[in-house]
Order: structure tokens, then sequence, then C-alpha cells
């Protein structure tokens, strides 16, 4: 039996896993699609000096950003009082002028005091930190609800907005549900399995993006202040990165694990970028104070595989329980 499990190839458990993770996340308030990335072991980039890129196992990255729609339902689920003593809110989110979504209204019934401005629920969260997007990441890891923030995929102390261990948070190995470390979101973004190489663009393109307004034509992004504004996540339907998440490049930057000195690392571009396409290419990286909050950042979600071996068990438990149940019923 055992040599049965680990014959299993890496990316049949990659699909298992996907799917029971889709059923256990379906459950829930908040739904995260995932596009697997498989091909372990790739090489880094050469590009890059051959520091960025190479992944040793599979994983998922988020096939869209984290929207509005999604963090309401977080600040909802973790601030129903509206006390807000993380700061998971940021009061520029409610303004049409900083581009944000999200309204916040005193007089709401507890449990009800975000909501959606109308028409930006699918726009990609922005004004949040990178202690917001682990923190976010912590409780879609423990399950949502009234699940912890401080625990789980990283543990954050002292309880304030900036925990008291700021300098050395780092993913717990045992974490599911995580912010991707540089290499897993550019990797997702950039590596072309077909040919074991890299494109220059998160595009699957080594060309420039066409900056425009959302279309289903190839190698298109929201950059370059060609919408002027955040666009639903997916928007571009004709351009997504070689593993088909979408908004890799354009929209908003996306927050990542590394730490450069005292900044977090973001990367892919936004929506009014002045450089152009240089913003969203292989070669671009920016950090930031981890604590910074503005228009142009938000994140996306990655999901790490277990070996097969695991995936395997957790199936056979899976259906193991779904047939007790039709049995018991039968009987």
């Amino acid at each position: 039996m055992r040599t049965t499990i680990h014959s299993l190839s890496r990316n049949a458990a990659l699909a298992l896993f996907a799917l029971f993770s889709a059923i256990a996340v379906d459950a829930r308030a908040v739904t995260i699609a995932w596009s697997p990335v498989g091909d372990a072991g790739n090489a880094n980039d050469p590009a890059t000096g051959n520091s960025f890129g190479g992944v040793g196992y599979n994983y998922s990255i988020g096939t869209y950003d984290v929207t509005n729609s999604q963090y309401v339902e977080f600040l909802n689920a973790k601030d129903p009082t509206g006390a807000d003593p993380l700061q998971l809110y940021n009061s520029n989110m409610s303004g049409p002028f900083n581009r944000g979504g999200i309204n916040y209204t005193s007089g709401a019934a507890n449990g009800s005091k975000y909501s959606v401005i109308s028409g930006d629920g699918n726009h990609p969260v922005n004004w949040v930190s990178w202690y917001d997007a682990i923190r976010f990441a912590n409780w879609v890891n423990n399950g949502q609800g009234n699940a912890s923030t401080e625990t789980g995929a990283y543990t954050l102390l002292g309880g304030t907005p900036v925990p008291s261990n700021a300098g050395s948070i780092s993913r717990d190995p045992s974490a599911h549900i995580v912010l991707p470390t540089e290499n897993e979101w550019y990797k997702a973004a950039y590596y072309n399995p077909a040919t074991s190489t890299y494109f220059q663009y998160p595009t699957s393109s080594n060309t420039a993006p066409t900056a425009s307004v959302p279309t289903g034509a190839i190698n298109s992004a929201n950059y370059n202040s060609a919408v002027g504004n955040l666009t639903d996540v997916g928007a571009y339907s004709g351009t997504t990165s070689p593993y088909g998440a979408y908004d890799m490049g354009g929209n908003v930057y996306q927050w990542n694990q590394a730490l450069v000195g005292p900044e977090r690392v973001l990367r892919g571009g936004d929506f009014g970028d002045s450089m152009s396409s240089g913003t969203l290419s292989s070669s671009f990286r920016i950090g930031d104070l981890p604590a910074s909050e503005d228009e142009q950042a938000g994140f996306r979600l990655a999901m790490i595989v277990p070996e097969p071996s695991s995936v395997v068990l957790a199936a056979f438990g899976f259906v193991s329980l779904v047939a007790w149940g039709w049995r018991r019923k039968r009987a």
C-alpha cells in the first residue's frame, strides 16, 4: 500500500488536493479560486542572476487578487463592532477619489458595519498593509468565521496593528493558506513550463502588454493610466500568467513574503504607473514598509500542496466517510 501511495504523481496529488480544498473552502464565506503551479524543482531565472523563480514543490496561486467583497467578509467577521483594534480597515477605502471600495457605517448592526461600495465588489482590495495581508491569510488558513488572525500560517505577537515581532515574522512550516513567497509569486507569474524558461511579462509574453480598458484580447493589462482606476479581477479575460492566474501584471501591486532590510516586497505593477511596462516586467521589484497602505497595493494568496501520501490518505478518508454515511442511510 505504501508503494502505491508514493507512486502517485505530484500532478495527480495536486489535482486531488485542489478538489478537496475547493470542497472545504466553498462551505465558508470566502471562496478562493486556485490555479495549480506544478513543475516542481524548476531552476531560477538566469535573467535575475539565478536569484528568483525556483520552487521545489507544487503549490497553487490565487487565480485572482483578493477582492473588496472578500475583504468585507473578513472585516465583518473579525471586527463586528467596528472597534478595529488591529487597524484592518483604512478610511481611505471609502473614498472614491482614493479608489477604495469599502464603506464603514458606524450605525449599522454589529457584523455588518462594513459594506462594498456599489460596483467595486470585484475590484482588488487596496489600502492594505502587509500585516493586513498575512492576517487575512491566517484567517482563511484557520477556517474563517471567528478564526484567529494572529496565529496559523504566521505568528504575530503583541495584539497590536504592528506586531511586536514585526521584523522576524515568517511562515509556519505547517501552513496551508499563505501569502506567496517571492519565488512562488515569480514562478506563477513568469515561468513557462512548456520551454522551462521565463517570460519577461506576467501575461505569458516577452512583449510588453497593451495598456487598455478591459478586453478579451491577449497580452493586455490595466496599467499606465489606460483606465485611470481599478478594474474587476479577471476583466482582461484573454490574458493570464502561464499557470492561468489573472492580473499578475497591472491593477495593483501585490505583497509577497520577501523581507529586504525593514521592507517587504511587492511585484506586478499597478493601474497608474508612469514607468510604463517596466514595472510589470520580471526585472522589477519594489519594497515598502510593511505597515504602509496605499491605493496601489493589494495581494493574492497561495495554497501549499502536501505530499502525495497525505493527499491520498485525506481523499481515502473523505471517500470512506461519504460511503459510511451512505451505507448508514441505507441501513
